[in-house]
């Protein structure tokens, strides 16, 4: 068991926190974010952040520790969730990752190499103000074209990104595929994504949305924006942030606002399953409905032990 890191992961809503959260009773375990906008303050309700019972029970590292206007580049997650897995390890207990963020997930399992082009200021002025007149799905329509490859590992609306991979192809220097990368040897890697039927994640992805307005989203992207953060910022385009400012503005009303949030988490939760499928040496976890977290944490470890799935 030694350098064992356990991780997490599957679409959003499929219950990773919980399962997790289980896991790491069972294991003495601590659990490590590799979620994006977990990461920030004051985005708790929209990011479906672990309780605060669930972390003064287990140990969680890497939630509710930057401030929304920081953008936190993959190398400056890595570098934290090395420290963190690395000092759970050092205290005999069991890292355990959980989350769905895909650049995040590879930054712990690769050595991952981005390619940085070298500077062109004039270049990338350019290609920000495209974005700026053109948007960022037009950005990442002109970065299938270049890169097809780099287009389907980057968010459509991270626009950062896409400018960077445009910089690095127009350079010859293209973000390097996994196939291309070496492995993380440092650690003992135990993947596993949980998966269902998707008409029950749908269907738990839209009662997932009415209890976070039920829980006061609103008023939390209110208080957001009272502080001062704009919508321009890279996590207030997180989805459930950026449809609920969109209602603030008055674009569209509050049930449009949460049909919108509905549809665009089921897009993402696509997303997050063509990305693990990616990985040729995950363990896929198949919950059917009527299964406890014992034993979905059963399958994980070959153990019996009976708890409340829900």
């Amino acid at each position: 068991m030694k350098n064992t890191v356990y991780i997490i992961s599957g679409p959003t809503a499929s219950g990773k926190s919980l399962i997790a959260y289980y896991l790491a009773k069972r294991i003495r375990g601590e659990i490590v974010n590799c979620d994006s906008v977990q990461l920030y303050k004051y985005m708790d309700i929209g990011s479906a952040k672990p309780s605060e019972k669930a972390m003064e029970e287990i140990k969680h590292h890497l939630y509710s520790i930057e401030d929304p206007a920081v953008n936190m580049t993959v190398a400056d997650y890595r570098k934290l969730a090395i420290e963190a897995i690395d000092d759970i390890l050092a205290r005999g207990r069991t890292p355990i990752v959980c989350g769905g963020t895909g650049l995040y997930l590879n930054a712990i399992l690769y050595d991952m190499d981005f390619g940085d082009a070298p500077d062109d200021e004039e270049r990338r002025k350019e290609l920000e103000e495209l974005a700026a007149q053109r948007g960022t799905e037009y950005m990442h329509e002109y970065l299938q074209g270049l890169d097809p490859d780099a287009a389907s590992r980057i968010h459509p609306n991270n626009t950062r990104k896409i400018i960077r991979a445009i910089e690095a192809y127009e350079q010859g220097k293209g973000i390097k595929d996994l196939s291309e990368c070496e492995m993380n040897t440092d650690y003992d890697f135990r993947f596993y994504a949980l998966t269902m039927k998707r008409e029950w994640l749908y269907e738990r992805i839209n009662r997932r949305v009415s209890r976070l307005f039920d829980q006061g989203l609103v008023d939390e992207v209110s208080d957001l924006l009272s502080r001062g953060y704009s919508e321009d910022l890279s996590s207030m385009k997180a989805i459930g942030y950026k449809e609920v400012i969109g209602f603030l503005k008055g674009e569209y009303d509050l049930y449009d606002a949460k049909e919108l949030i509905m549809k665009n988490t089921r897009h993402f939760a696509k997303r997050q399953y063509t990305w693990l499928k990616r990985y040729d040496f995950i363990n896929w976890i198949e919950i059917e409905q009527g299964d406890t977290v014992g034993e979905i944490v059963d399958r994980i470890l070959g153990e019996d032990h009976k708890a409340e799935y829900e």
